[in-house]
Formats: structure tokens, C-alpha cells, sequence
């Protein structure tokens, strides 16, 4: 037996802001919608979302850490797009052998993006 792939899970107060987000800004297409739930792709990378209408963004933990093979070229396109990157989330190079950078996505979800040096 062997593990293929993982698809986080995530939560969302609002399915159209959180669709509009990962569509509009991060180029990620709708793979299936439900009245409480959202399922989102960009190349191999899935991501689930529930609805949670009493989250508080301030007190979430959810995050992703997402690979790519060209940070360079993510980061430039999400600039382009007037994504915020985090603030404590710059593109850099890190002591773990990683490019990355970080975003915050509407309900504070962190994604992190890296590529191996």
C-alpha cells in the first residue's frame, strides 16, 4: 500500500469570496461546488474547503505548504495579480533549503509556496 496525494482541508466563512480569491488572483480553477463545500485545483495541487460560518480569521491556524518548480514566476504572477504577501512571509531563501514566500487567503488560512535550492 502506498499514499498518493493529500488534499487539505481548509475552512471558509464565505464560499464566493473564497472562490473569487483562489480563481481571480491565485488561478486556480473550481474542480466541484456544494452548498457547504469547495473544491479547488492549480496543476497537481488540490484544495478542499468547508464552510464554517462562526470562524474567526484572527484565531485560525489553518495552513499549506505548497511546492513549485518556479517560485520566481509564482511570486512575479501573484505580484502582478495584487496578491498581499504576508509580511512576514517575503520571498527568501531559507536555512532549510528552501525559496519561499507566504499569503494570507481571506478567512488567514496561510499558504506557504517553496522550491528546493
Amino acid at each position: 500500500m502506498i499514499l498518493t496525494n493529500v488534499h487539505p482541508k481548509l475552512p471558509m466563512r464565505d464560499i464566493e469570496t473564497t472562490k473569487q480569491f483562489y480563481e481571480k488572483q491565485l488561478a486556480f480553477d473550481v474542480i466541484a461546488q456544494y452548498p457547504d463545500y469547495l473544491i479547488l485545483q492549480r496543476d497537481h495541487v488540490q484544495i478542499h474547503f468547508f464552510k464554517f460560518d462562526d470562524l474567526n480569521p484572527s484565531e485560525n491556524y489553518g495552513q499549506v505548504y505548497i511546492r513549485t518548480d518556479d517560485i520566481h514566476a509564482l511570486y512575479c504572477s501573484f505580484i502582478d495579480n495584487a496578491v498581499a504577501i504576508h509580511p512576514n512571509g517575503q520571498l527568501e531563501e531559507k536555512p532549510w533549503n528552501q525559496i519561499e514566500f507566504s499569503i494570507l487567503d481571506p478567512d488567514n488560512n496561510l499558504l506557504t509556496f517553496g522550491q528546493g535550492i
